[in-house]
This record gives C-alpha cells, structure tokens and sequence, in this order.
C-alpha cells in the first residue's frame, strides 16, 4: 500500500492531498523515502498535502506518530521546515505543519524538489520561444486557484454562486485565496531583501491586488457563516463542524479554568463570552437537519 501511494504521489502533476491513515510509521517512513528522494519531472510547484491526524471522530485512523515519521524522513532527504512556504519554486525542497481548522485535520505539506525548465540551450528552447521558466506563471494558468485570484471582485462571487455550491467547496475555495496571499507576501519579502522577482512572477504579482484578495476572503467568510445559518450542510460537513466548536469549547474551558486559577477577571470575562458563542454556535450545528 505505501508503495502504491508513494507512486501515486510521484506521478502528482498538480497540487494534490494524500491520506496517511490506516499506515504505520515505518510504512509512512519508506513511503517518503520512495515518494520524495528524487526531484518531480515537473516544471511547475505542486504542493503535496499529507494527512497526519484528525480530530476525535478521526483520530483513530492515524499513527500517532505519522506527523513525526513524515518530518524525520523528509530531513533525512534533505528537505527543510519553512512554516511560511508557498507553492512557488524557491520553496523546492521544504516542508511546513498545519492544522486544518476547517476539516479539522493535522497535515505536512510538502514543496518537492522538481527537475524545472531550465530553459534550453544557449540558443533558447524552441519549444516556448526561449523564454525559459523565468517567463512561467506561478500558478499553472487554469487552475482554480489562479482563476479565484485574477479574477475581479464581481466576476468571483458569480464564481462562488455558481461553481461553489457546497460548504466544503466553499472553504476549499478560502484555503486557495489563504495560499495565494501567503505567495504575494512570499514575493514581498524577497523585493524587500533586494531579490528580483521572474518574469512570471512579476507579472503575477503586478495582477494581484492586495484589496481585492481581502474583498474576495471576507465574501467567502460571508458565504460560509451564510450556508451554515440556512443549515445547507451535508452530514460530513455537519459531524465536522459540530467536531471543530466541541474542540474550541474544551479549550476555551481549559483557558477559563486557568484564568480563574491565576485571578485574572478581565480575560475570563473575555473568555465566558467567547464560550457562550461556541457553545451557540454548537447548538444551532447540532438543531441542522443534514442534507
């Protein structure tokens, strides 16, 4: 099974998620060793996402130790942690953790190595007319996150009305504007430490307004807090979300114990309000009718 996976992981020519449930951690280490220890024959980024863990209905699945066994295999090859990597090539070779709050699930994605255009001979290729991979979009043109990015602010939310019916659709479509963003502000810090942007990264970057991807992300928040309230949920997304503010309650009970512990009034005040929505909000989950 993990051979199959690691192949299967291989062969990604885009962006793609993996689930590491049901594998042990030595499994889980051959499995990123055959999967990761040679570069992708690929031109373009691809961001790999690995399933580590979930939340209590889930969290049986999965080794509680995959998280680890994924990280150590992949430093052994190499690869190095950047908590703010994006998918665009100078993070080749790099890997960060996260925590999906939206499925409430643990995850390692990866930025492989990949073999990259490295633009023909010195004559030019003339295959793209000798431009190179400098001349490259970050993003691959038709993608669904390059569309949700470049598109206007109206043109999206037709987009979202008519291409993004479900809720989890919904948030996929967040999570892609949430990596979008995180690539614009990888573009800023290389201009502010005086590195050049490609070619194709600069007219990307010159396509990308920074209040329009604002605009975008509060009309997706919108719409999600929207779906939820009309109770248009399926029974996936409800057992989800009802998983997620069980979790957020028991912390927000775990930092009120110990803020009466360390008799700070003004924060438990904060925090009893905090509670008292989420445990709303648990209620208005558990009254939804699944469809």
């Amino acid at each position: 099974m993990s051979q199959r996976l690691a192949s299967n992981i291989r062969t990604s020519s885009e962006s793609d998620t993996f689930d590491l449930g049901g594998q042990n951690t030595d499994a889980i280490s051959k499995m990123i060793t055959s999967a990761f220890s040679e570069p992708f024959p690929l031109n373009e980024m691809v961001r790999i996402t690995l399933v580590t863990g979930a939340g209590k209905l889930g969290r049986a699945r999965y080794d509680g130790g995959a998280a680890q066994a994924v990280t150590s295999a992949l430093r052994l090859l190499s690869f190095e942690e950047d908590k703010g990597g994006s998918c665009i090539l100078e993070c080749a070779g790099t890997f960060k953790m996260q925590h999906d709050t939206g499925k409430n699930l643990k995850t390692v994605v990866v930025f492989p190595n990949i073999t990259g255009d490295e633009g023909g001979d010195a004559d030019g290729d003339e295959a793209d007319g000798g431009g190179g991979s400098g001349s490259e979009s970050p993003l691959p043109p038709n993608s669904p996150e390059y569309m949700v990015a470049v598109a206007s602010v109206e043109v999206f939310e037709r987009m979202i009305g008519s291409k993004c019916q479900s809720w989890l659709q919904k948030k996929e479509c967040l999570f892609a504007l949430q990596d979008v963003k995180e690539m614009i502000e990888g573009f800023e810090k290389k201009l502010l430490h005086g590195e050049a942007l490609t070619d194709g990264e600069q007219d990307f970057y010159d396509a990308i307004s920074g209040d329009a991807l604002a605009a975008k992300e509060a009309h997706i928040k919108k719409e999600l807090a929207a779906q939820v309230e009309a109770g248009k949920l399926t029974r996936a997304e409800k057992l989800t979300l009802v998983e997620q503010v069980g979790d957020k309650i028991a912390a927000l009970n775990d930092e009120i114990a110990d803020a009466e512990k360390d008799k700070k009034p003004v924060k438990l005040k904060k925090l009893k309000v905090m509670l008292t929505k989420a445990e709303e909000r648990r209620k208005l989950l558990e009254s939804i009718t699944a469809q």
